[in-house]
């Protein structure tokens, strides 16, 4: 690997919100530089400012923070190689261009919207596409078909005009190496001659990019694979400047769950899962798209998700803190093709981090869930809850799906094709039993509640389910949930009986309509 220091850059652009693709850029981003001891930067790229979005600044900025991605260097976190706003770098872009000008590595060019069209008619009409380039811009108007007075004057005349990078004249194969995909080799004749400033004065990405990471001395440029079709035009500018190439990687895409494309955010609105990482609001019309945060998701479970839609540890581990995927992380474990993005899995990573937390750390934020749906809860309630509940559910908000568990003295909506089903003639016999054998036990916890319990069906020959799943109806109205041993616990005796008491009376009246 290259000794130069590690620096890499996540550059978005503030044009809407951040895709749950662009937080992996960052994350690998961030795991490289700390696995080599680097610097992680955050640039905002925001030279094209008929898309700029308000707010979408400040999104990025509180995504990242979400996720817990902590910037080294850059826009708010400061540093030696700012302004990390390209909107404020100007006279770095100018200062570049007059090199590449004065070098014949750029050019002027003063073709009109009407006559590029025109080109394009015409070449369409040939069954051909259009392409400025080597082969093409000496039939067009620019400052290399032109002749100097000619340029001067409409220069003077204050005639807009572009300024394009001039791609060699004669074909030559442009050879990078991508740290992902290995050796990669084009033909500089597929590279048109971009534009590297418009004609407002303003730098294109390609340019200002390109300044920027060497203004910023970065060391590697890990960004996505739609950006690998501008990899051999960013290679050749390096070299007209004179500098020093950084070493490129191109992440894979992450595609649809079922595989085919890149996922969008149209995907997640027919599927029901988000794309980005936090709620954003559009300023312009005040749409509200959804995020992974909003929905309860844990930003440990969050990145971890992404962190392997993409990446690839070498073993069958699939749990990772930021701290341990950083001290494996490296570029050649990153997959080469696109990653499926799977919702199922999103959930099964939250479950995941949701069982190593222990119910007394998640009852606050529990009570909190439960005010805001007008639920007064105490913190040791919660835990009880939480105890019986955290195997079961995906999100906390989960929780409140169970309304049995909050309901006195008796659940509501009986599962009546249950009742029908498994309530016998002689169930409420066994029920009035069951009642009788609670009283009577001491200390009531669920260990003792179980053990008397089993010794009981013994005592009356019966089978569990002749018992257990009608004591569940009686006391949650529905089929599932928790043990109910662990469920009597947190009722209490008083409570046990008399919700079993009240669900017999209630479940009787459902079997006699």
């Amino acid at each position: 690997m290259n000794t130069k220091k590690v620096r890499v850059r996540f550059a978005p652009s503030p044009t809407g919100p951040l895709h749950m693709g662009g937080v992996r850029t960052a994350l690998y981003n961030y795991l490289f530089a700390r696995a080599h001891g680097g610097v992680f930067i955050l640039r905002i790229e925001d030279t094209d400012q008929t898309r700029y979005v308000e707010g979408a600044e400040d999104y990025v900025r509180e995504a990242l923070k979400w996720c817990g991605l902590d910037i080294d260097e850059g826009v708010v976190a400061g540093g030696e190689f700012g302004p990390y706003r390209q909107s404020e770098r100007n006279d770095f872009y100018s200062e570049a261009v007059k090199l590449l000008l004065v070098s014949g590595y750029a050019y002027m060019a003063f073709d009109t919207p009407d006559e590029l069209d025109a080109l394009r008619k015409k070449a369409a009409s040939e069954k051909n596409v259009f392409q400025y380039d080597a082969l093409t811009r000496m039939n067009c108007r620019n400052s290399l078909s032109l002749n100097n007075e000619e340029v001067e004057r409409l220069i003077e005349s204050g005639t807009p005009y572009i300024v394009r990078f001039k791609t060699p004249d004669v074909a030559e194969d442009i050879v990078f190496r991508d740290e992902i995909r290995g050796e990669i080799c084009i033909s500089s004749q597929v590279v048109d001659d971009k534009v590297l400033v418009k004609s407002d004065g303003l730098p294109t990405y390609h340019l200002a990019n390109i300044v920027d990471d060497h203004k910023m001395d970065i060391s590697h440029v890990i960004r996505g694979e739609e950006w690998l079709p501008s990899a051999p035009l960013h290679v050749m500018l390096y070299k007209a400047f004179g500098w020093e190439v950084p070493k490129f990687a191109h992440l894979p895409l992450i595609l649809k769950p079922e595989g085919n494309g890149k996922l969008s955010k149209r995907d997640g609105d027919a599927g029901g899962f988000p794309v980005f990482p936090i709620e954003w609001k559009d300023p312009k019309n005040g749409n509200i798209s959804s995020g992974y945060r909003e929905q309860g998701y844990d930003p440990r479970a969050f990145l971890n998700m992404i962190l392997m839609l993409g990446w690839n540890p070498g073993d069958e581990r699939e749990m990772f803190s930021l701290e341990d995927a950083a001290k494996i992380f490296s570029l050649e474990r990153v997959v080469k093709s696109g990653a499926r993005f799977s919702p199922d899995k999103a959930r099964w990573y939250n479950e995941q981090y949701l069982r190593q937390e222990s119910p007394a750390k998640l009852a606050e934020p529990f009570v909190k869930l439960a005010l805001d749906r007008d639920m007064a809860l105490n913190i040791k309630d919660a835990e009880e809850i939480l105890k019986m509940m955290l195997d079961r559910i995906s999100f906390l908000k989960d929780v409140f799906e169970a309304q049995w568990i909050f309901k006195a003295p008796s659940p509501e909506d009986y599962d009546t094709e249950m009742v029908r089903k498994k309530w016998k003639p002689e169930t409420a016999s066994y029920m009035f039993d069951l009642k009788e054998m609670l009283e009577t036990v001491s200390p009531f916890n669920a260990t003792e509640i179980e053990s008397r319990f089993k010794r009981h069906l013994e005592e009356k020959e019966l089978g569990f389910g002749q018992v257990l799943l009608p004591f569940r109806l009686a006391l949650t109205a529905s089929g599932g949930g928790p043990s109910m041993f662990d469920f009597a616990e947190y009722l209490g005796l008083e409570k046990t009986l008399e919700r079993l008491t009240n669900g017999v009376d209630e479940i009787e009246k459902i079997k006699a309509a």
